[in-house]
């Protein structure tokens, strides 16, 4: 079973998988006669029919046990899906690129700093939110609509990886 690596989460290693929701490093203007910045388009809800809509929840979620073998990925065929903690801690993140399948060799693992978010585009495949607090809550904007929009995949056992955030990357 192979380990993986947590990285923490910039922009540039994000890239391929989404967006990260974040203000610093990121342009503003100034509005509300100069007393706000605002940090315009720091990511783009997708979706894929017109009729579709761009929706907010909040997602109340409670760790699961760590190390933590990761045993699905999901993604979303028909609308983005973003996270953004409402509470300020960091969060881990696992992702592979989109395709059919995931790949086990092309997952990857970051953490939030507590103050990002990430914008999964359509298609990227992720594991469910993982809280590393007891229990924490997310604003969460994604699609709603026709369709399915939630596909998994489930890794047969000799493609299983293990998260453990207590292991120290080398």
């Amino acid at each position: 079973m192979r380990n993986l690596t947590i990285e923490p989460l910039t922009k540039e290693a994000f890239a391929p998988f989404g967006d990260v929701i974040e203000t610093e490093g990121s342009e503003f203007f100034l509005i509300n006669n100069g007393s706000t910045r605002r940090y315009h388009k720091l990511a783009t809800v997708e979706t894929a029919a017109p009729e579709d809509q761009a929706i907010i929840s909040i997602f109340a979620a409670e760790a699961l046990e760590m190390p933590l073998v990761i045993r699905m990925l999901e993604r979303h065929p028909l609308g983005s899906q973003a996270f953004i903690p409402l509470l300020g801690h960091p969060f881990l993140v696992v992702v592979a690129p989109p395709g059919d399948a995931p790949v086990p060799g092309h997952v990857r693992a970051f953490i939030s700093n507590g103050r990002q978010g990430v914008n999964y585009h359509r298609g990227v495949w992720h594991h469910p939110v993982l809280t590393i607090e007891k229990r924490d809550e997310f604003l969460v904007v994604d699609r709603s609509g026709s369709g399915n929009n939630c596909d998994e995949y489930f890794f047969t056992e000799d493609q299983q990886l293990l998260l453990d955030p207590q292991r120290k990357s080398t």
